[in-house]
Parts: structure tokens; sequence; C-alpha cells
């Protein structure tokens, strides 16, 4: 499999046709409005459909290309500046950052630094697959 970026200028361009204004917040479509991040893909692949998630949403999927249940987190529910595990024996593959907040993303179910981690802003950040699987995150105060 070769790595390429899922973001190209025809998929930017499907991407924001495809969804609606109100996921936009009413902005003008822009490569900036919806980030997809990179992912691992096969030659002549086709990409993922973006999953559902609602504007003020932290949502995470079990399965890579934001397949399965997902599990959705809202800033008036989860704890700011704080580890937040996912529950006992799951973890994530993919996901969506709508809280309007950087949300960090950990392999660790503490949120140890010695693991992997990753920050993903939160203006629509919509990633198809993790570079491993997510056990906590913390949504960050800006």
């Amino acid at each position: 499999m070769r790595t390429k970026t899922v973001l190209t200028a025809a998929l930017a361009a499907t991407l924001l046709t495809a969804l609606p204004a109100t996921l936009l917040h009413a902005r003008p479509a822009t490569a900036a409005t919806a980030t997809v991040a990179t992912a691992t893909v096969g030659a002549g692949a086709p990409a993922p459909t973006l999953g559902a998630c609602a504007p003020g949403q932290l949502c995470l999927w079990p399965k890579s290309d934001f397949k399965g249940r997902a599990q959705r987190y809202e800033l008036a529910d989860t704890g700011v500046d704080s580890c937040v595990a996912l529950p006992a024996g799951t973890t994530a593959q993919a996901l969506a950052n709508r809280t309007g907040r950087p949300v960090t993303a950990y392999q660790s179910a503490e949120c140890a630094e010695t693991g992997e981690f990753e920050t993903y802003p939160g203006r629509g950040t919509w990633t198809p697959q993790t570079p491993y699987q997510v056990r906590a995150f913390k949504i960050w105060e800006r």
C-alpha cells in the first residue's frame, strides 16, 4: 500500500459540496473549512465517506473509515483539560472533532505521553484512520 493524502483538490471539492452548509457553519466552502487528515489507502481505493458527527461533538469510531457504532462526547458532559479514557476494552480507529477546541487523542488509556498521541484541530477535523488505537483523549481549553 502506498500512503496518499486523502485531501486532494478533487476530493476537497467533492466533500465540501456534499456537506450541508449548516455543517460548514454557513461559511463559504474552502479547504480550511473541513479538514480531512491523511490516511493510508491503496492505489485506486475510494476515499471514505465522512462519518456523521454533529457540531459541538467529538465522535470516535471503533473501525477505520468511520465504521461501527460511534461514541459521542460533548463539552457539556466532558471535562475540559481532563483525561477521558474510553470504556474498558474499547478503542477508536477513526475520529471527528467538531468541538471547536483542540483534542488530543492518546494511545495510552491514562493520556501518558510516553505512548503515541496527536492533537486534532476543533474546526471540523475528520480522520478516517488514526495512526494508532485511541484509548483516551483530552479536550483542551484552547
